[in-house]
C-alpha cells in the first residue's frame, strides 16, 4: 500500500510552484496538481517585488528572474501638458540586493519555477483535477481525476489550495470568501507602443480615471491597463480591439501614442475577497485562493508566494517531526493580518485612481499636479510607501513564534525580515534551515555554550559567528527561520533565551 503523503498542493501556479520548491528542499513528500493542461500562456501577473526576489534566492532562481525581466526604478506622471518623473526605488533600498521592481510575465515566472522543480524530479501533475476531499482520521482523502479520464484516491496529512479565487480546496474545507466586486470594467493589453520612453512606468492621471503602461519586454514591450470610461460600450457590447484601446489611451491623455501588434487583449472586473481564515485542520489557503484584490501596487503574485514560503518550512518541518503541530497556527496568525492588509492597501490606491467622487477627480485633475513635482523631495512618505509597496516592510512581530530576549538598542527585531547588509548576509543565511547569527567578539561563543542549544538539531540549525559585522551592534544573537524572518533576538551572550524557544519551536530529536 502507497503511504500517505505529507502534502497534497493543489493548483501549480506561482503560489503552487514556489511552496513545491520548499518542500522539495526539505525533502517532503508531496504532489502537485493542476486541472489546467498547461501553465499559463498569457502575461497576467507581471511585477515582482524585492521581498519576494529576496525569498526566492535561496532556491537559485532568483538571478535567473531578473534577467529575463525588466528592472524599472522610475515613474512618468503625465499630466495635463507637462510630465513629471519620479524615482520608485531610490529611497529605502539600501538593505536589499534588488533595489528596483522587476517587470516580468507570470508565464516566464512559471517557467523559471518549473524548470528548477523538474531539475530536481519535481513533475507538475496538470490536467488533473479534485474532484473531492474527505477528512478521514488524521488524514484528508481526495479523489483526483487525470486527463486520461481515469480517477485515482490519494491520501496526504495536508492539503494547501494554491488553486484560485475559485479554489476548489476552499469549498471543500468551508472556508468563507467574504468581500465585493468594483463596479468598473477594466482593459488589459500586451502590445507595442510607440512613442513611449522605455524603462520606466508611465501614468496618465485625469478626472476620468488613470492609464497605465508598464514595461514588460515579453510576450511584448508593454502592458497596458486601463479602466473603461463611462460610455464606453463593455464586453457583453463589443469586442476589445486595437482601435477601441488606441482611442481610450488618447481619452486619457496619451496623445502622440500608437499602439500596435497585440499579443493579448482583454477586459475584466475586480474584486477584492478574503478567506475567513487560511486554515481550517488539515487544510491551508495561499494565493488567489485565500486573497483577491486590485493589481494596483503589484501586491498579487507576490503575496501569494510569500504565503507559500511562510508555509512551506512549517508543514516540512512537523511532517518530519522536528517542530509542534502548533507552528502550523502561526501560518494564519502571519499571513492572515498581511492580506487583509494588502486587500486595504490595494482598495485605497485603487479607488483614489478611479472614484467618479467629484472630490476625488480635482485631486487627480488639479492637485496631483501642482503636488507632483514636490513629490521628489517628500523622502519620508516616499520611504513608507517603499516599503509597503516592495514589501520589505513585512514583519511578524505579534507572532506566538517571534520572541525577544532583552533588545538590542539597534536593528531589527524578532518578526522582522533579515535585512541584507554589505557582504551579503542573505546570501549567507540563503540555505534550507535556521540559521543562528552571533555578534560581538567570537570567543563569547564557545562551542559548550551553544551545545545545549544545537543537541538533538543536527542539520536543522547553521550557526554564524559574525564579529562586528552583523545587524546589531554589540554583543547579540538572533535566530533567523527558514523564511528569512527573525524568530529571536536578543542581546548579550546568555543562552537561556535562545533554548527556550528552539525547545518550544524545535524540540530536539531524542539521541
Amino acid at each position: 500500500m502507497t503511504p500517505p503523503l505529507d502534502v497534497l498542493v493543489v493548483g501549480a501556479g506561482p503560489t503552487g510552484l514556489a511552496l513545491a520548491a520548499q518542500l522539495r528542499s526539505y525533502g517532503t513528500r508531496f504532489r502537485v496538481v493542476d486541472r489546467s493542461l498547461d501553465r499559463v500562456r498569457e502575461s497576467r501577473a507581471l511585477g515582482i517585488q524585492p521581498r519576494t526576489l529576496e525569498a526566492l534566492a535561496g532556491f537559485g532562481v532568483s538571478e535567473e528572474l531578473v534577467a529575463r525581466g525588466n528592472p524599472a526604478m522610475g515613474l512618468r506622471l503625465h499630466l495635463n501638458r507637462r510630465t513629471v518623473s519620479v524615482p520608485l526605488f531610490d529611497i529605502g533600498a539600501t538593505d536589499t540586493p534588488y533595489p528596483f521592481l522587476l517587470f516580468l510575465a507570470q508565464t516566464e515566472t512559471e517557467s523559471v519555477l518549473g524548470e528548477h522543480l523538474a531539475a530536481r524530479g519535481v513533475t507538475i501533475e496538470r490536467g488533473t483535477e479534485v474532484l473531492g476531499l474527505e477528512r478521514q482520521g488524521p488524514h484528508v482523502v481526495a479523489r483526483l481525476r487525470g486527463r486520461d479520464g481515469g480517477e485515482e484516491t490519494v491520501t496526504a496529512r495536508y492539503v494547501v489550495g494554491c488553486d484560485g479565487a475559485h479554489s476548489t480546496v476552499r469549498a471543500q474545507a468551508g472556508i468563507g470568501f467574504e468581500g465585493y466586486a468594483y463596479p468598473q470594467t477594466y482593459l488589459l493589453a500586451d502590445l507595442e507602443v510607440d512613442g513611449l520612453e522605455p524603462g520606466a512606468v508611465h501614468s496618465y492621471m485625469t478626472g476620468r480615471g488613470m492609464l497605465f503602461f508598464f514595461p514588460l519586454g515579453s510576450p511584448a514591450p508593454w502592458r497596458m491597463l486601463a479602466m473603461r470610461p463611462a460610455g464606453t460600450p463593455d464586453s457583453s457590447d463589443t469586442k476589445v480591439t486595437l482601435p477601441l484601446l488606441q482611442g481610450i489611451a488618447e481619452r486619457y491623455g496619451a496623445r502622440g501614442l500608437a499602439l500596435r501588434d497585440p499579443v493579448w487583449m482583454t477586459d475584466f472586473r475586480l474584486h477584492n475577497r478574503g478567506a475567513v481564515r487560511y486554515r481550517s485542520g488539515p487544510f491551508f489557503l495561499a494565493g488567489d485562493a485565500a486573497h483577491i484584490h486590485s493589481p494596483a501596487g503589484a501586491q498579487g503574485m507576490n503575496t501569494g508566494i510569500q504565503d507559500a514560503l511562510n508555509l512551506g518550512w512549517k508543514l516540512a518541518l512537523v511532517c518530519r517531526g522536528a517542530a509542534p503541530e502548533e507552528l502550523l497556527d502561526t501560518y494564519d496568525a502571519e499571513r492572515a493580518p498581511v492580506g487583509r492588509d494588502v486587500r486595504r492597501f490595494t482598495d485605497r490606491a485603487f479607488v483614489i485612481g478611479t472614484s467618479t467622487n467629484p472630490v476625488l477627480r480635482f485631486a487627480r485633475s488639479r492637485l496631483v499636479p501642482r503636488l507632483a513635482p514636490l513629490a521628489r523631495h517628500a523622502t519620508a512618505p516616499r520611504r513608507r510607501v517603499f516599503r509597503t509597496v516592495s514589501e520589505l516592510g513585512i514583519h511578524y512581530r505579534r507572532s506566538p513564534a517571534s520572541t525577544a530576549g532583552p533588545r538590542p538598542r539597534r536593528g531589527p527585531r524578532a518578526g522582522d525580515r533579515l535585512p541584507d547588509l554589505p557582504g551579503g548576509l542573505q546570501a549567507q543565511v540563503a540555505a534550507p534551515g535556521w540559521h543562528l547569527l552571533l555578534t560581538g567578539p567570537p570567543h563569547l561563543w564557545p562551542d559548550e555554550r551553544l551545545a545545549p542549544v544545537l543537541a538533538g538539531r543536527a542539520g536543522l540549525i547553521t550557526v554564524h559567528r559574525l564579529g562586528d559585522r552583523g545587524p546589531w551592534p554589540g554583543v547579540a544573537q538572533g535566530l533567523v527561520r527558514p523564511d528569512g524572518h527573525l524568530g529571536y533576538v536578543a542581546r548579550g551572550a546568555g543562552p537561556d533565551g535562545l533554548l527556550a524557544y528552539v525547545t518550544r519551536w524545535l524540540p530536539a530529536e531524542p539521541a
